[in-house]
């Protein structure tokens, strides 16, 4: 049986998000607390961080003072980001938010009985204050994103892949976890380039990055850190996993499509293969890979080396 749902679009500027500062709360714990007044705390609360979790986490704490509410989700896809907070129950109340006719994601309010109809009113009032820190955390997050995206193929830069490496390494020592890399060039690049012009290098580039980031799993990263060189992180997998990853990209680049001047123009790409040895350095594991793509493309290009 489908749980029955309660939808809404909040567009902010028309709503009368007023009319309801005057209803008597409900109480769940704590001091008396009025819908005013918590609106007030909200409005200081909110603006001390630019994290949109943080700021929909203390949202979601703050709000069951005055509304019994055992669960909160936010997803914004445009962000790739989505939220999750509390319990999952059979009554929901969803959300569209938007303001000035900017699209600023969907809330899910969830919990065991049914929302009235104050306290809808009640969500909708408090919803206000999330307007401008909310818009503000999804600005600031597409400000670190574009530092961190490579412009042309929308993958991680070399800033973003120093990071993750980093990250997940040590990731992978603390938990004893697998952790291997691919190393990827677009196989006879520079041809492309002379042949047909830099603008249709970087279809090709666009196309291969396309292709990848589409073979991948969500928790799989994919970054650019050379003109036509690629990596992939591949958090928890082994060193055969990753081969049959490899192998996968491989196949796709290979069936891509791509069509200049009425015909179509064959791209491959080279990969090299390694796996996280136990005390390596990020260093050592990115010289195995690049060993790997060498060997790799010396015996013939269009396939995948395994470092050993």
């Amino acid at each position: 049986m489908v749980p029955p749902k309660q939808s809404n679009t909040i567009d902010f500027d028309a709503a009368k998000l007023q009319r309801l500062a005057a209803q008597e709360p409900r109480q769940r714990t704590g001091r008396p607390l009025d819908l005013l007044e918590l609106r007030q705390q909200l409005n200081l609360q909110l603006q001390v961080s630019l994290e949109a979790e943080r700021i929909l986490a203390v949202f979601f704490s703050e709000i069951q003072r005055l509304l019994p509410v055992d669960y909160l989700a936010y997803q914004h896809t445009g962000a790739d980001l989505r939220l999750e907070f509390g319990d999952s129950a059979q009554h929901s109340a969803d959300y569209r938010l938007i303001h000035d006719s900017e699209y600023l994601g969907e809330l899910c309010f969830r919990r065991r009985q049914r929302f009235a109809e104050a306290e809808l009113a009640q969500l909708e009032s408090l919803m206000a204050c999330l307007l401008y820190p909310l818009r503000n955390a999804l600005l600031y997050r597409a400000a670190v994103q574009s530092a961190l995206r490579d412009a042309l193929t929308g993958t991680g830069n070399r800033i973003a892949m120093d990071q993750a490496l980093t990250r997940e390494v040590e990731v992978a020592r603390r938990h004893l976890q697998p952790l291997s890399v691919l190393m990827l060039d677009l196989d006879h690049f520079k041809q492309i380039n002379d042949r047909h012009g830099h603008s249709i290098g970087d279809d090709a580039l666009r196309a291969v990055a396309a292709a990848i980031k589409a073979s991948l799993r969500n928790v799989d990263m994919v970054f650019r850190f050379g003109g036509e060189e690629f990596l992939v992180l591949l958090s928890n997998t082994s060193g055969s996993a990753a081969a049959h990853v490899g192998e996968r990209l491989r196949r796709a680049v290979e069936e891509l499509d791509l069509v200049i001047d009425g015909k179509p123009l064959p791209l491959s790409i080279s990969l090299g293969c390694a796996s996280l040895n136990a005390g390596e350095s990020v260093d050592d594991l990115l010289r195995r890979a690049d060993n790997a793509l060498y060997e790799a493309k010396r015996d013939g290009r269009n396939r995948l080396a395994c470092a050993s």
